[in-house]
């Protein structure tokens, strides 16, 4: 009986060992690998978060020097009363332009609205008694600062600062104007602390730009803000710039409610941060994860891959039969893999040993099997020859003839023991050398019957086991003595076909009887014929062809072929089921 097959899963389902240890690795690297993702996340937020402090600061700064700016213009206004300037009035405050930077233009105006003097080229607008600044100077205030309109009094945008001037009784005769470039108000963008890429705008309460340093990188301000809505520290805010580009902007007011300044840069996307923080905060701890893994697939392969497949080798070399291989070049291998092959070489010891042994086993084995088939021979020659010492007695000739079949069938089981002692292979017998040793034998032991009859073989090679050659072997004994009781003329003939093809093996035996010969074979004859048919799984068939004579024709399946374990000894139960039925 065969041991049970053992399924072994495919090494592919399940991964190489160096997937698995790079797996390994990886997963205890990923905790490494998350604490610098994380921590480039924390980085990432404090930059964004002091990116957004320094345009707030830098806004509130801006805002700072400009109010300060602003004070100094309302100290300066002060000190250029109608008395201080005296009738040189142009020149003096073209003097004060020269020695104080920032400043485009001074105006002096009278009561009526009408320019008095002026440290450049000024011209007093129609509507100036409806102007809004002049109207609240009118109305009482000391000091007023707005954006200047239409930029009638400069060549630039600028700041106008109006101080109320008043006469000796104390009524309002006129004002003093400073014109403050606006391009003097704008934070010093070459600040450290500011993020790259700041633009810096100046716009009044309606949104509207007054000057900028690039105008394409700025969005719209929330209107809703101003003018009413900014506080003194100002407000931060994300906006679109017009190439579409998302960018941080301050706007933080710089003269009341009139003007403010924005400052906008671009928003510190994760890309962004990547280029500039990307080497501490993620390549490296990427680097570090990736040098693992290709640091376990490299050793993995040249210290346990590499002597896996070697052995692998030697394992594929064992299993074709060749035990003479040895591995001699794992002993510079690791401890594990120099354990493994002695084992393997172990095994190869013991299987040739096993080898040896079996091979010695059958070898005995073959020599009783010859010596017993050879016994059994020599047992059925003797009963052969008792046979025919006892026929040789009988004087009935009904008795003979039964004592003679007997004797032909006895000598056909005896040819299959010779043959089997004979042969190479116990598990096989050339039929066709069976079938012309056994019409041989027949012919020489059938002396009593007519003797001049001819039997001609034609037989194709095959090899089969003794279990099918002893009732093929009985049934061509049976139906050449039934041909041979039934030619009564001189010239009979008996021809035996053996025929192999891959779907039936069949055996023809004809003779060329009288046809008024009424015999077709007796009824023990054809009753064992019918028997040994059965044992081979085939079919039998007696014809009487057009021609003349007796066909007897057998067909039965072709043999397997030869198995990898030797058949168990032949014996003699098939013939003895045969006789029995």
């Amino acid at each position: 009986m065969r041991p049970p097959l053992i399924k072994v899963r495919s090494p592919a389902r399940r991964g190489t060992i160096r997937f698995r240890l790079g797996l390994a690795v990886a997963i205890a690297l990923s905790p490494i690998l998350a604490l610098g993702l994380l921590q480039a996340a924390l980085s990432f937020s404090h930059d964004a978060a002091a990116r957004k402090a320094s345009l707030v600061q830098a806004a509130q700064r801006s805002a700072v020097a400009t109010r300060a700016k602003m004070q100094a213009a309302a100290a300066v206004l002060q000190t250029l009363t109608p008395e201080t300037v005296g009738g040189d009035c142009a020149a003096r405050l073209a003097s004060v332009i020269d020695q104080v930077q920032g400043y485009e233009n001074f105006i002096r105006f009278n009561g009526d609205g009408r320019v008095v003097c002026a440290a450049a080229a000024a011209h007093a607008q129609p509507d100036i008694l409806r102007s809004e600044w002049f109207t609240r100077l009118k109305a009482g205030e000391p000091l007023v600062v707005v954006t200047a309109p239409n930029h009638l009094y400069s060549e630039r945008p600028a700041v106008l600062a109006a101080m109320r001037s008043n006469g000796q009784d104390g009524v309002f005769n006129g004002a003093l104007v400073a014109l403050i470039a606006v391009d003097s108000l704008r934070p010093d963008l070459s600040d450290p602390t500011l993020p790259a890429q700041t633009d810096v705008a100046l716009i009044d309460d309606q949104g509207r730009m007054a000057a900028a340093t690039n105008p394409n990188a700025f969005g719209s301000p929330p209107m809703g803000l101003l003018p009413n809505g900014v506080p003194v520290g100002g407000v931060l805010f994300t906006t679109k710039d017009h190439g579409g580009q998302t960018r941080v902007e301050v706007v933080a007011p710089l003269v009341g409610n009139d003007l403010f300044v924005v400052l906008s840069a671009p928003a510190p996307g994760v890309l962004s941060w990547a280029r500039l923080n990307a080497l501490s905060g993620i390549i490296l701890p990427l680097m570090a994860w990736m040098a693992a893994w290709a640091a376990v697939w490299i050793v993995a392969d040249r210290v346990v891959i590499r002597w896996l497949s070697y052995l692998d080798r030697i394992a594929s070399i064992y299993a074709k039969g060749r035990f003479s291989v040895r591995p001699v070049q794992a002993e510079s291998a690791p401890q594990e893999i120099r354990a493994l092959a002695l084992t393997l070489d172990s095994m190869a010891d013991a299987i040739v040993a096993r080898d040896l042994s079996l091979r010695e086993s059958l070898d005995q084995k073959d020599t009783l099997m010859r010596e017993i088939h050879h016994r059994v021979k020599n047992n059925l020659q003797i009963i052969t020859s008792l046979l025919n010492m006892q026929q040789r007695a009988l004087k009935d000739p009904a008795a003979r003839e039964a004592m003679s079949d007997t004797r032909q069938r006895i000598t056909a089981l005896a040819l299959i023991y010779r043959a089997l002692y004979q042969s190479p292979d116990l598990r096989s017998v050339d039929v066709r050398q069976f079938l012309e040793e056994l019409v041989g034998q027949l012919a020489a032991g059938d002396g009593s019957r007519n003797s001049a009859v001819r039997t001609e073989l034609d037989a194709d090679d095959l090899e089969i086991d003794p279990d099918k050659l002893a009732p093929l072997s009985l049934f061509a004994v049976e139906a050449i003595a039934d041909a041979r009781k039934h030619l009564k003329k001189a010239d009979g003939l008996i021809r035996l076909s053996f025929r192999v093809s891959p779907e039936e093996v069949s055996l023809d035996v004809r003779d060329n009887r009288d046809a008024a010969d009424p015999g077709a074979g007796d009824a023990v004859g054809t009753t064992l014929m019918s028997a040994f048919a059965r044992q081979l799984r085939g079919k039998m068939e007696i014809s009487r062809p057009e021609d003349g004579g007796v066909l007897v024709h057998l067909t039965f399946p072709p043999p397997e072929p030869p198995r990898e374990t030797p058949p168990p000894p032949f014996q003699l139960s098939s013939a003895r089921n045969s006789l029995n039925t």
